[in-house]
């Protein structure tokens, strides 16, 4: 007999298997769970201790547990099979005084007080606002979109009117689009321009192409000026118009949409 002659390896090699190899990529399941717009991932990590969820018929515990991105697996929470949720996208004018959180550690209020009895599926802040802030914050359960609208590189500009604690001249206004060095960080503001001013303080429109923590504020406080009140009015082209403080409406699919076309190329 003759020896079997030795099988020639597929035609690309390894790179052409299929996408359901085994070898398919892998995510964890809490992180499935969240990126399919159900809950958060802290909260669907909580589903997958509390023993809600099953993967290919049997209860799994771990959050980290590995899903194959390809879908092969079935996946139940409660006995049901997942399915992506409709995608919503909302504004919202927030209040000063509450904390841009699902939830506080200090026990102080949240964003989603101003949601209480509204029957909304879950829905993330999309960027933030902080505690003393006020104006147009976004909330969505597509973590795509919302990945899109934060993007420190391509998400939309952001427009703040800010109260100052000084009535600047032409000098401060150039410094804040120059920039400031604050602890290793190179702060600026993409335009500054002057909307009214009186005896001791003035309103400022600020417009933002970047997206860093507490940016106008740290950056004002390193020409040692004081910010009384903070507003976001605009991203993008979204504006935060008529709506009352604590209200909220959804955006309408073309809205959403158009927040991709105001892209903007980072200056280096």
């Amino acid at each position: 007999m003759k020896p079997r002659a030795p099988r020639a390896p597929a035609k690309g090699g390894p790179r052409n298997r299929p996408a359901n190899a085994p070898n398919a990529p892998r995510h964890g399941l809490a992180r499935v769970l969240s990126k399919q717009g159900l809950c958060s991932r802290t909260e669907a990590a909580r589903w997958i201790q509390d023993g809600r969820v099953e993967v290919d018929g049997r209860i799994v515990r771990d959050p980290e547990f590995p899903i194959r991105s390809d879908g092969a697996q079935r996946i139940l929470v409660d006995g049901r099979a997942i399915d992506a949720a409709p995608r919503l996208y909302l504004m919202l004018n927030k209040p000063r005084g509450l904390v841009t959180s699902t939830q506080d550690e200090r026990g102080r209020d949240t964003v989603y007080r101003c949601f209480d009895g509204a029957g909304l599926p879950w829905l993330a802040p999309v960027g933030r606002l902080d505690k003393a802030s006020e104006g147009l914050l976004l909330f969505s359960n597509d973590p795509a979109w919302a990945a899109g609208i934060t993007d420190p590189d391509t998400g939309p500009l952001k427009t703040y009117h800010v109260q100052i604690d000084t009535v600047p001249d032409e000098r401060v206004l150039t410094t804040l689009v120059d920039g400031v060095d604050v602890e290793g960080e190179r702060l600026r503001a993409a335009s500054v321009r002057m909307l009214r001013s009186g005896e001791r303080n003035a309103w400022l429109e600020i417009v933002l192409d970047e997206g860093r923590n507490r940016q106008i504020r740290r950056l004002l406080a390193a020409i040692d000026i004081a910010v009384l009140r903070l507003v976001r009015v605009a991203i993008g082209e979204l504006v935060l118009g008529e709506l009352s403080k604590g209200q909220w409406r959804l955006l309408e699919l073309a809205e959403a949409q158009a927040l991709f076309s105001n892209v903007h190329v980072h200056d280096s």
